[in-house]
């Protein structure tokens, strides 16, 4: 599947709520993988680290 849209983010951690509305999704919290993506499974919505951006691994 591809994905409907790609957002650019500076952390590993994000929330998709399929943007709100009546077209919105319960809120998911997705951590990026290894690669710095993640895919919402309810939307499609791929969340990508920003070019630059470090991720942190660890607290």
């Amino acid at each position: 599947m591809q994905p409907t849209e790609t957002i650019q983010v500076e952390t590993e951690t994000v929330g998709c709520d399929g943007g709100g509305g009546a077209l919105g999704h319960p809120m998911v919290y997705l951590t990026l993988s290894e690669s710095g993506r993640a895919d919402c499974p309810y939307c499609g919505r791929r969340f990508e680290l920003k070019p630059g951006a470090k991720a942190g691994h660890g607290h």
